[in-house]
């Protein structure tokens, strides 16, 4: 039989079709255009980065100035006496609130009329007067000095201000107005010889000084309750605690060098362990971003805390549990809280939320709650309230995604051995989708960390370190936060100033913090999924 020729295989050759613009075809136009978008989301980032870091570079070197200013003006010295009348008002305001609990239980308890309380109160308001009394020459000579040290800062800043004022009318040329202006010199040297010539006082002040105290405190009143007496008695130790500290001052004072130069690296940790941010000050300016990273971080945990059950147990329930029409009510409702301002939500805990709370935590069946009851409607529980209403919708959408994307044969092999749906959700889909739902958590704690409107309107705006003493009653208190700071004093500073420089550094700080949460998210799914492997 002749055989046929084999038919040639056939050929298939892909062309790219489709109009052309500027010899790029359509699919190479649309790859370029989202490449574009890419590079140019890189650049403004990197914009963004070096803008921050130029800005707030400057900071640590005025910094150092600052320090060395408060040093060489006598300010660093004359502060050794005004802590030690700092911690004679602290014992004073404990005190205070000793006689404040006497008070309210003769009032309360025992029913006496006003004048019957004063009356029974007359020996410790004596006891207290006297105590207070003590403090008195030392205070006068601290004010003396505060008054000197302080004209001495004020002059050398008027000379800084001539000297920048005389550059300033060199540069444009205006030779004869640049003569005019009025130097200044000011030699610390001598400036401070007034205050450092008070150390012999100082040295005959503070026996008396310790003397009168020891010899006031044998006076103490018998409290009429034995937790009041406790008190008391504390109050007596922290009192002979409080004088023997003065040899310690004393030393410091005699051994206190104005000459000693500040290291750049004691601007650098006066910075990050700071526990002060005081701005403005006659005194002397510092900024220290512990006050504001532990309100910020409160403020978020407290969010955390209320946002993470509700996000995860949401997303689960929606995913595995309720029905189509449940779907459509709930998820566009969760999805719905994102659209709302976040200056709606401040409002709303000003003038809703956080007075709603102080009556609650008034009422008398919630005394056992720790905090409870409390006077300050705007605090880390208020704001953290409506963080987590913020949070909820990150932490939902993302969650409820990550358990979505568990494969269906695992909830069936589940259901086929006999397990039931709780102990499938559990034990198989919650693990399974475990990372996603830890990059839910993470991203949502990073949504709070960086929230303004909220925590400036709602938070408090005290600029304070919370009384951990309190346990979790630490969150009935004021805090300020990192990103409240920069909002509320950004638009009130002088470009270039060190104020203004230190606004940029807290800003770097959150930069950071944002990158080690991302990172430590990579690290946690990264790991977890090795784990599973």
């Amino acid at each position: 039989m002749d055989s046929k020729p084999s038919a040639p295989e056939p050929t298939f050759k892909i062309q790219k079709t489709g109009k052309r613009f500027l010899g790029l075809s359509l699919d190479d136009f649309v790859q370029s255009f989202f490449g574009g978008n890419a590079l140019v989301s890189v650049i403004v980032l990197a914009l963004i980065t070096i803008f921050l870091f130029r800005e707030g570079f400057g900071f640590f070197g005025q910094n150092q100035q600052n320090l060395s200013t408060y040093r060489q003006a006598g300010l660093e010295y004359v502060d050794h006496m005004k802590r030690q009348v700092d911690d004679h008002t602290a014992l004073k305001r404990y005190l205070s609130d000793l006689r404040v609990r006497q008070f309210t239980q003769l009032r309360t308890e025992q029913g006496l009329e006003l004048a019957q309380v004063n009356k029974a109160l007359s020996s410790f308001d004596d006891f207290a007067w006297d105590f207070s009394d003590t403090v008195d020459p030392l205070r006068d000579l601290v004010s003396d000095l505060t008054d000197t040290a302080a004209a001495i800062k004020t002059k050398f800043l008027i000379s800084e201000d001539k000297k920048t004022e005389r550059k300033q009318l060199l540069k444009a040329g205006q030779k004869e107005a640049a003569a005019r202006v009025q130097q200044i010199e000011v030699d610390f040297d001598t400036e401070i010889q007034p205050i450092l010539a008070t150390l012999p006082m100082y040295r005959e002040l503070t026996p008396t000084f310790a003397q009168q105290i020891i010899s006031v405190l044998p006076q103490a009143p018998k409290m009429p309750d034995v937790v009041l007496q406790e008190r008391m008695d504390r109050f007596v130790k922290l009192a002979r605690d409080y004088t023997a500290t003065f040899p310690a001052i004393e030393e410091q004072m005699a051994a206190w060098d104005p000459h000693e130069e500040v290291a750049l690296s004691s601007s650098f940790s006066a910075f990050v362990f700071g526990r002060d941010w005081l701005t403005a000050s006659f005194w002397q300016d510092w900024y220290g971003i512990i006050p504001l990273a532990i309100g910020s971080l409160m403020v978020s945990f407290v969010a955390l805390v209320l946002a993470v059950p509700l996000g995860v147990g949401a997303a689960i329930y929606v995913n595995q549990v309720a029905s189509d029409a449940e779907k459509k009510l709930i998820k566009p409702c969760i999805e719905f809280i994102s659209a709302i301002p976040s200056v709606v939500l401040g409002f709303f805990g000003i003038a809703v939320l956080g007075q709603a709370l102080r009556l609650l935590s008034q009422q008398s069946w919630a005394e056992f709650i720790p905090g409870f009851p409390f006077s300050e409607r705007l605090n880390i529980l208020t704001a953290g309230c409506l963080l987590a209403l913020i949070a909820v919708p990150t932490i939902f959408t993302l969650a409820e995604d990550a358990i979505n994307n568990v494969p269906r044969p695992f909830k069936e092999a589940s259901m086929a051995l006999g397990a039931s749906r709780l102990q499938t959700i559990i034990r198989i889909i919650v693990p399974a989708s475990l990372s996603g739902i830890i990059s839910a958590v993470l991203l949502g704690f990073g949504r709070v960390i960086g929230e303004t409107m909220v925590v400036l309107l709602c938070a408090g705006n005290r600029i304070e370190i919370p009384d951990f003493t309190a346990g979790l009653g630490v969150v009935t208190q004021p805090v300020h936060t990192m990103t409240g700071i920069i909002a509320q004093e950004m638009g009130e500073v002088v470009h270039g100033s060190i104020h203004y420089r230190a606004l940029f550094v807290v800003g770097i700080m959150l930069f950071f913090l944002a990158l080690i949460i991302n990172y430590l998210a990579q690290k946690i799914v990264r790991r977890y999924r090795i784990s599973i492997g």
